[in-house]
């Protein structure tokens, strides 16, 4: 029994040593065969989109894109006529304002990642001057403090300004710049707001800064600004009645307080129907209602009733009816601050450059306004914050142009 009893022991024994053996063996197995995981190559960047060519008007931007694929992280870098861009490092690019010197320039991107680099073709930038709108005749007449939806679709009070939206151009996000009046049209003759002092006069706070006379007087340019109840030729001094001096920015320039005769370009608004009447108006004219003609004090259907009366006449006239800019606008909304002085109503009326019923989306404030009448005119030398602001050519159709 004994004997019996050792051999079941040693049975016992060489049994555990073979499983131990057996799952020994299937470990050993398993590690040997865990597969070896590795990186795969990386991938170089491929240009699936290329920047296409780009047409734009002269003032306007101009946005190039590009899409990619290719082992991130991708790097992007844009260059203009071979020469690398600062900054200009994402899959999109947009361009500072245009000028007409940037007509034909050749913009392109490289994209770059640890496996190499891919350039894309070339695009041509496009800058469309309008050569053919030849304006002569600017003029602005400026309305106060009203926001954009109480003047734009307001057809029971303002049914003439309707009348003008629906048959030129009208910015629909067009902003004053500040709050109160004076700064809005400061920005509108200097390109800078200089002061938000409404209580500022001529004497006071004269403004030697670059401004529109003195650039239109150095390209032989005339100029006047018509202000209703100024109360004489060449007046520079303070507010009286319904005369306010702070919205005839021209009576604060240097350029125009310095001489007699540069004075004499400040002259009460009933002259305007003279100078029309005898074909002498000048190539820029700044048009200042008094303060219930503006809407200032009195309601938006007076302003429309006043423009349709002083204004609609010169859209007939000769030579504006060929040559002519007429632009309406407001210095401030009445209640709003975006961009700074809020959402207004802006009209841009061409009897002979109009595309009709154009309505545009891009946003512009007076900078682009004080561009755009010293451009209409051919000067090509802009102060201030209009050096760098958005053209507003979009407005106009040259002859050849459907």
């Amino acid at each position: 029994m004994r004997g019996i009893a050792i051999f079941r022991l040693i049975a016992l024994i060489m049994s555990a040593q073979l499983v131990a053996a057996c799952f020994g063996g299937e470990d050993s197995s398993n590690a040997s065969s865990t597969p070896v995981t590795s990186t795969p190559a990386a991938s170089a960047p491929t240009l699936m989109t290329q920047p296409a060519n780009v047409t734009v008007t002269d003032g306007q931007p101009a946005t190039f894109t590009a899409v990619a694929s290719g082992s991130a992280p991708l790097s992007y870098q844009w260059s203009k006529n071979g020469s690398v861009i600062a900054g200009a490092a994402a899959s999109s690019y947009s361009t500072t304002p245009t000028t007409s010197s940037d007509n034909g320039s050749v913009f392109s991107v490289s994209v770059s990642n640890a496996a190499g680099t891919a350039t894309s073709d070339k695009a041509v930038l496009t800058v469309d001057a309008l050569a053919g709108v030849a304006f002569g005749h600017v003029v602005i007449v400026m309305e106060e403090n009203s926001n954009y939806s109480s003047v734009v679709g307001n057809n029971s009070s303002m049914p003439y300004l309707k009348s003008l939206i629906d048959n030129y151009g009208l910015a629909t996000q067009y902003y004053a710049n500040t709050h109160p009046s004076i700064g809005n049209y400061l920005m509108l003759v200097t390109g800078q707001v200089l002061t938000n002092d409404d209580s500022e006069t001529p004497e006071s706070f004269p403004v030697s800064a670059d401004n529109i006379v003195r650039e239109l007087s150095q390209n032989g340019k005339t100029w006047k600004a018509y202000a209703e109840d100024l109360p004489s030729v060449g007046y520079i001094g303070g507010n009286t009645g319904n005369y306010a001096v702070r919205h005839v920015p021209l009576a604060y320039l240097t350029d125009v307080q310095d001489s007699t005769a540069t004075r004499q370009g400040l002259v009460p608004f009933t002259q305007f129907a003279t100078d029309l009447a005898g074909g002498t108006l000048p190539n820029f004219s700044f048009v200042t209602p008094n303060l219930c003609n503006d809407a200032h004090n009195c309601a938006v259907s007076t302003a429309d009733a006043w423009l349709k009366t002083n204004i609609a006449p010169l859209l007939t006239s000769s030579p504006f009816k060929d040559d002519g800019l007429l632009i309406i606008t407001f210095d401030e909304s009445e209640n709003d601050n975006t961009h700074g002085g809020g959402r207004v109503a802006a009209v841009f009326v061409s009897p002979a450059f109009s595309k009709k019923g154009y309505q545009s989306t891009t946003l512009y404030q007076h900078q682009s306004t004080l561009r755009l009448m010293l451009k209409s005119l051919g000067v090509t030398s802009f102060p201030g914050a209009a050096a760098t602001a958005p053209g507003m050519t979009e407005f106009f159709s040259s002859p050849s142009t459907p």
